[in-house]
């Protein structure tokens, strides 16, 4: 199973694609897929049948986009993640800055 350096919650901006330059939240992240869904990225128009708990029609949702599509943002800017030990802990860093992500 591949290692997403992106996370549920983190902030990115679309590298390409229709949607390239937008930013977003990430609202999941699938490592096995290699894919993330991002808030209100790569919208797809789904026509759903009705049932008794869906009234159904027409419903927009996000798609997943692949992980190599997209980059951290720290301050509105894409930047590469990369990993540093800090007090005998992994944690997460943007290379541009060397700030810690969390």
């Amino acid at each position: 199973m591949p290692k997403l350096k992106i996370k549920k919650g983190d902030q990115v901006v679309i590298l390409s694609g229709d949607d390239k330059g937008k930013t977003g939240e990430v609202l999941k992240a699938m490592p096995k897929e290699n894919k993330v869904v991002v808030k209100g990225i790569n919208l797809v128009k789904r026509h759903t049948k009705p049932s008794q708990t869906n009234p159904g029609g027409i419903v927009t949702k996000e798609a997943p986009i692949n992980v190599s599509n997209v980059a951290f943002a720290k301050d509105g800017k894409p930047t590469k993640v990369g990993y540093k030990n800090v007090d005998g802990k992994k944690v997460r860093v943007a290379r541009k800055t060397g700030a810690v992500i969390d």
